[in-house]
């Protein structure tokens, strides 16, 4: 499959630089008016927190302009959601209509993120589409927020909305929208979150329509062409820089729950040809037994986000999607097809990005950048015993997280995913204040980011206790707790991901990073915690002066200083922190490591996993020393898992060391 985006041509009017430029920014100021107009009106916690994206589109249902903190999950796949509607609706697409969409096998994520989408008319003519698009925190389905793991089809997973009206020529069609709402757990959320983008959607035709009177017709539909014709050439002329050729690696989802251990891979294979580039997922696994599967429009999307991230001085329209090319086979992992549940397309979808950076961070090493934690949804549904009305609660929520080490500098720490980085990190005083459950502490994690040269960004850890509920429920969705975030260039894998759970008086327990419909009660604690990013270079050429900085400041153990980056500390003040560096014992340390650590990976891992469980190594030890997976609860060998990380292990870290 390839992107159909194609240039048209409205207007023989070309624009002087000035009007350009000025029209250039005019209309990406809009969409970012969008965006605060949905801030100040949505009506669920999610949306409020920036679980949206708006966009402005040609008639045709080009994307012309995105706004500055728009998620990169959504922004490629809205004008496949907007053509979607323009085909169900030709010849009755009319002023004062308003349409909504969320259907994922005409190019959207998931049924969550619904679009509301405003026709725009000017003297008669239609001449662009406005476009709000929001994750709705419940669409019904089988569990409360409507990720249920054991779903194979969509109809586990809530309501499909193809192209349908919502507003007829003004009237709003109040019936439709009631029926889709008493469909979900909460419905009062979902009418208030698509009034609010739904005015959204209306200020912007309004902001285009005020600049069709000020400038003319024609010179805005000659703006929205040029836009798109700028970002071509712009991008051409970048790609005419690199090197002709191709480029291969593989990314992994740590596992199909519905089957045995093992690795599901995502390859792709990156082709430049002069000023055209393509991307071949030929190769990558079938569908799996679980919502982790991605259709095509979220895979393209994912194409679109991990390229754009190497050309940040860029804006981002249908211009960049006209030189991309992108073969899915169908009914893999990455073109999932009608009914196979892809609710959790977002974790092929970051496999895909940080596949993509790994690639260009090969042909633009001055951008390089190791991988990046993966994005982690908690959903806790129940009634909210704490109110005698008992109402229905939906606590979901995400955490930031560590991106990869970089070429000259540490990742950035403590940030969203780059599922989308225009997210906020939920307060924890407005959650408090809205649902059942209580933060107890949230903090860096030591140890969480990759060692190298030039270390990983810190993950987090957040601990929380859930409060009085009834009949309450826990889901979990992420990924990296097999296929650890991986360094490059030499540099080391940084920590599993997954939530711990204690329930009123039993031990803690490790669930992991899948499971769905777990109940849960008052008194209920746990704690999850986000990877950091992985290392890039070799971890003992990292200055010990940086190491030193990292244990001063708690990002780094003064233990794993020493096993990780070879330089060993000699503890001054604790309490003070502070240490000093014992020069000649981190001269023999680091050459005792160089000496060993290739050996060390080709260690038994029966071995190593019977270490672990005596207690003898930890899970770090066995990640980062051994390339060992195991069920972490367990500590029971994944022999297959084992075998796929370390492979792609020697390959990114181990053929560096020289």
């Amino acid at each position: 499959m390839i992107c159909k985006t194609m240039k048209t041509h409205t207007s023989s009017e070309r624009l002087d630089p000035v009007t350009f430029e000025v029209l250039r920014n005019a209309l990406i100021t809009i969409v970012d008016q969008m965006a605060e107009q949905v801030m100040r009106t949505c009506y669920s916690f999610v949306v409020y927190n920036r679980d949206f994206s708006n966009s402005l589109l040609d008639a045709h249902g080009n994307t012309v302009a995105q706004g500055h903190q728009d998620l990169s999950a959504h922004v490629g796949t809205l004008h496949y959601k907007c053509k979607a509607v323009i085909d169900e609706f030709t010849g009755d697409i009319n002023p004062g209509d308003i349409f909504l969409i969320n259907d994922p096998y005409v190019g959207g994520t998931h049924f969550s993120d619904t679009s509301v989408l405003v026709p725009i008319f000017h003297e008669g003519q239609l001449i662009a589409w406005s476009q709000a698009n929001g994750h709705w925190a419940d669409m019904g389905g089988s569990v409360p927020g409507s990720f249920d793991i054991s779903a194979t089809d969509m109809f586990k997973e809530g309501i499909r909305i193809p192209p349908i009206k919502i507003w007829r020529e003004g009237k709003e069609c109040i019936d439709v929208i009631r029926l889709i709402a008493k469909n979900t757990r909460d419905p009062d959320s979902i009418i208030g979150d698509m009034a609010a983008q739904t005015q959204a959607a209306i200020l912007a035709k309004k902001e285009v329509l005020r600049l069709c009177e000020k400038y003319s017709g024609d010179t805005i539909r000659s703006a929205f062409e040029e836009v798109q014709d700028y970002l071509e050439r712009a991008v051409r002329k970048r790609l005419l820089a690199l090197p002709n050729g191709s480029w291969e690696t593989v990314d992994f989802i740590d596992q199909d729950p519905s089957s045995g251990e093992g690795l599901i891979p995502i390859k792709v294979k990156l082709t430049i040809k002069d000023d055209q580039v393509e991307f071949d997922f030929t190769g990558s696994h079938a569908t799996i037994g679980t919502i982790y599967n991605s259709a095509f429009g979220a895979t393209f999307s994912a194409v679109v986000s991990g390229m754009k991230t190497f050309f940040p001085e860029l804006p981002l329209n249908a211009g960049l999607y006209r030189i991309i090319s992108v073969i899915a086979p169908e009914n893999s992992i990455v073109n999932a097809k009608w009914p196979i549940a892809v609710t959790g397309f977002v974790m092929p979808f970051e496999k895909i990005m940080n596949a993509i950076f790994e690639l260009f961070s090969k042909l633009m090493p001055e951008r390089a950048l190791a991988c990046s934690f993966n994005i982690e949804y908690l959903q806790t549904g129940g009634y909210d015993a704490r109110d005698k009305a008992s109402p229905f609660f939906m606590y979901y929520d995400w955490l930031s997280g560590g991106w990869g080490g970089r070429n000259g500098r540490d990742g950035l720490g403590v940030t969203a995913a780059c599922f989308g980085v225009g997210l906020m990190i939920q307060a924890v005083e407005g959650q408090e204040r809205l649902y059942p459950v209580r933060t107890d502490s949230l903090e860096i994690l030591t140890d969480s980011a990759g060692p190298g040269e030039w270390r990983g960004g810190m993950g987090i850890e957040k601990k929380a206790t859930i409060l009085d509920v009834n009949n309450c429920v826990m889901s979990y969705i992420c990924d990296r707790e097999r296929a650890v975030v991986w360094g490059i260039e030499g540099g080391l894998p940084a920590q599993p991901q997954g939530l711990s759970l204690t329930l009123p008086e039993q031990n803690e327990i490790f669930l992991g990073t899948v499971f769905s419909n777990y109940p849960v009660e008052k008194n209920t604690m746990f704690r999850r915690h986000t990877s950091g990013g992985g290392g890039y270079g070799d971890p003992l050429k990292r200055k010990p002066e940086r190491v030193l900085d990292d244990v001063i400041d708690d990002y780094v153990s003064v233990e794993r200083a020493a096993k990780d980056y070879g330089v060993v500390l000699k503890i001054v003040d604790i309490d003070l922190a502070e240490y000093s560096i014992d020069v000649e014992e981190t001269k023999n340390m680091r050459d005792r490591l160089r000496k060993n650590r290739k050996k060390w990976l080709d260690e038994d891992p029966k071995n190593v996993a019977s270490e672990l469980r005596l207690g003898k190594i930890d899970v770090l030890d066995a990640v980062r020393q051994y390339g060992v997976i195991c069920n972490w609860e367990t500590g029971e060998l994944l022999e297959k898992t084992t075998s796929d990380f370390r492979e792609q292990m020697k390959n990114r870290t181990v053929r560096h060391w020289n």
